[in-house]
């Protein structure tokens, strides 16, 4: 029995019937440097991915960049057929900055805007609302040569990205996003070396996030001029701190992990200000950003309209085991260390704990203490290696681990539902099988198998349950 399978036994999920609100949204998510592949210079400026690619290919699993991805930009029509063939009634996608303006300061690239509208004006034809993200980790090249988002000049011209997004597509476009996961590109680009510019540098991290969390505001401050009749939100990766235990020093422990992990980002964009405990760690540490003198008015006064959250795993910690060492740079970790739960359940392959009740949790923490603001999860997935080796007799991929994951998390999705929280719908990740940052194709996550070899799309035995799902409004 292989891993996967062994994993699902576990399962706790009572089968029940499990139903959602009339025009919940059922669909899927990716992004456009995950996706649309035409990576030549011929389409687009290099982002910061081609950019580590061409620097250090080994770092990349296969050594494969993002140069074709999933070819969305070739097939986006026969894609978004497949969209409703899978019964998706929406999708998220992303705009690529280098691609819709490969001279930041430049006019649209018309090849990119020619696109766009295509591919949103396909999805409203056959019956899929595009939610549409402005940033997805892929900072333009020339733009990272000028400080990325360590710099204020950069902010301004996200701005100015944002504003020439909103005047395009806007007309066809109602549901759009600032930014995905900022907290990624501060951690994993500043403190961890998994994103390029791969630093250890916590004083630029702290203003790397302040600089995220005003673009966003002033993006926000924008779109409500230019699309008045539209809807912004932010895309957080939401995980939970729960404690190892009832102790103080592992309660203490878990509430300033939730300070950076969520807080940081979720106070800012759905409150307009930052917890003062948080700010107080910051300054405490010698970190505080830069700001100038409107900024924070600008934050308190252009809030979300609306929430995505993605929710993969939790996070559990407990008090440190050791003192931290006082001259090493500053992490969050200096307050609590990672705990491993004995016998947690994992998806052996992304090495990641699945705990679908984090959901329920989630969706009462934005209902108690978030103004019970509308939302979305806008992903949620498992990446499984080898997926060939659960091909059937007809050629068909049987991912009967990805349906039961899927259920599971909807379980306690409608659970938070019924009980007052105000979810909108449910994107997985993702639509078709993608490349994956560092990863590459390691892992698919797929309702659709992608084929690298001939780019031939066949769907999985979830994207048939996928559709059914969509045509039941629950299962």
């Amino acid at each position: 029995m292989c891993g996967i399978d062994l994993f699902f036994k576990k399962k706790e999920v009572v089968e029940m019937e499990v139903t959602f609100p009339k025009g919940f949204y059922f669909g899927s998510a990716t992004s456009a440097p995950q996706s649309e592949g035409a990576h030549g210079i011929e389409h687009k400026a290099p982002d910061i991915w081609d950019l580590w690619f061409e620097q250090e290919p080994y770092k990349f699993h296969g050594q494969v960049g993002p140069q074709d991805a999933s070819t969305f930009f070739e097939h986006f029509e026969s894609d978004i057929d497949l969209l409703r063939e899978t019964g998706q009634n929406s999708f998220r996608t992303s705009i690529s900055w280098s691609r819709l303006l490969p001279d930041p300061e430049g006019e649209p690239n018309p090849e990119a805007v020619e696109f766009y509208r295509a591919a949103f004006t396909r999805m409203r034809e056959v019956g899929v609302e595009p939610f549409v993200n402005l940033f997805h980790f892929d900072m333009p090249a020339s733009l990272q040569e000028r400080g990325g988002w360590e710099s204020r000049e950069v902010v301004a011209l996200y701005e100015r990205y944002a504003q020439t997004a909103f005047t395009l597509f806007g007309d066809i476009v109602k549901r759009w996003y600032t930014f995905n996961e900022p907290i990624v590109h501060v951690e994993c680009g500043y403190l961890q070396q998994y994103h390029y510019p791969c630093k250890v540098d916590p004083k630029a991290s702290v203003q790397v996030a302040y600089h995220t969390a005003l673009a966003s505001a002033l993006a926000i401050r924008d779109f409500h001029e230019i699309v008045p009749d539209g809807k912004i939100g932010i895309v957080l990766n939401l995980t939970p701190a729960y404690p190892r235990s009832d102790n103080p020093a592992d309660l203490k422990a878990a509430h300033i992990a939730e300070l950076f992990a969520n807080k940081s980002f979720l106070d800012p964009a759905v409150k307009g200000v930052y917890d003062p405990e948080l700010i107080g760690i910051i300054r405490e540490h010698g970190l505080m950003p830069h700001v100038e003198a409107d900024d924070l008015a600008v934050i308190r006064e252009h809030t979300v309209d609306y929430l995505g959250v993605n929710y993969y795993q939790p996070l559990r910690v407990c008090a440190r085991a050791s003192l931290p060492n006082p001259e090493a740079p500053f992490m969050p970790t200096y307050y609590y260390d990672v705990y491993e739960m004995p016998g947690r359940r994992m998806n052996p392959y992304r090495g990641w704990e699945i705990y679908p009740k984090a959901l329920y949790d989630i969706a009462i923490n934005i209902r108690d203490n978030y103004g019970n603001i509308e939302w979305i999860v806008s992903e949620n997935g498992m990446g499984v290696e080898g997926e060939e080796a659960y091909r059937g007799p007809d050629g068909t991929i049987q991912d009967d681990y990805r349906i039961d994951f899927i259920k599971e998390h909807l379980t306690w999705l409608s659970r938070g539902i019924a009980e007052g929280s105000r979810c909108i719908g449910y994107h997985l990740w993702t639509f078709i099988d993608c490349w994956s940052w560092l990863n590459a194709y390691k892992n698919r996550y797929g309702l659709v198998e992608l084929d690298l070899d001939t780019q031939e799309r066949r769907i999985k035995k979830s994207g048939r349950w996928y559709r059914e799902l969509a045509q039941n409004n629950g299962f």
